[in-house]
């Protein structure tokens, strides 16, 4: 038996279509990934006079995220196809961008965790329609609690930006 039948889930899903569904589901759980360690740094790293508020949503926001990884991972394998495997995996596929710097105010932080949330969220809808298209039912039908969690946590980013 080759490496590819042992990892042969079995499943209706036929469609070359859901390929791209897996392909799309990879990028998502590699950009959870870059915003579940870039909003831990923040959360590590967050100084200020709104530290503790700060540092308590952005130690919440990273569970949440962190939450979903598995969740994409066994979608992409339920479908019959391969996930992630390495941190260098991840690299390649991420595209939402790292944040190396040593020192990023509060109120950067908290912009660019709102635009990456943002940005998932937009990859999101994109996967949505792909998933519609393959007549994959379930990845469409969890990509809509993904999208709404995404936008709530912009939208407490956003919110709590109006005093940093």
């Amino acid at each position: 038996m080759t490496t590819a039948e042992k990892l042969a889930t079995p499943t209706d899903l036929k469609s070359n279509k859901t390929k791209d569904v897996a392909t799309a589901l990879n990028g998502i759980l590699a950009d959870s990934y870059a915003l579940y360690l870039k909003t831990k740094n923040f959360h590590w790293h967050v100084s200020g006079p709104h530290f503790r508020d700060y540092h308590l949503m952005f130690d919440e926001q990273a569970t949440a995220i962190l939450a979903t990884t598995d969740l994409i991972a066994e979608r992409v394998r339920k479908t019959g196809n391969t996930t992630l495997r390495s941190i260098g995996d991840i690299a390649r596929t991420q595209s939402i961008k790292d944040n190396d710097e040593k020192f990023v105010s509060a109120a950067d932080m908290l912009k660019q965790l709102r635009d990456d949330n943002l940005a998932l969220v937009e990859s999101l809808r994109e996967l949505k329609d792909l998933a519609d298209e393959a007549k994959d039912n379930a990845t469409s039908a969890i990509v809509d609690e993904w999208t709404d969690a995404a936008e709530e946590r912009a939208w407490f980013l956003f919110e709590a930006a109006q005093n940093a």
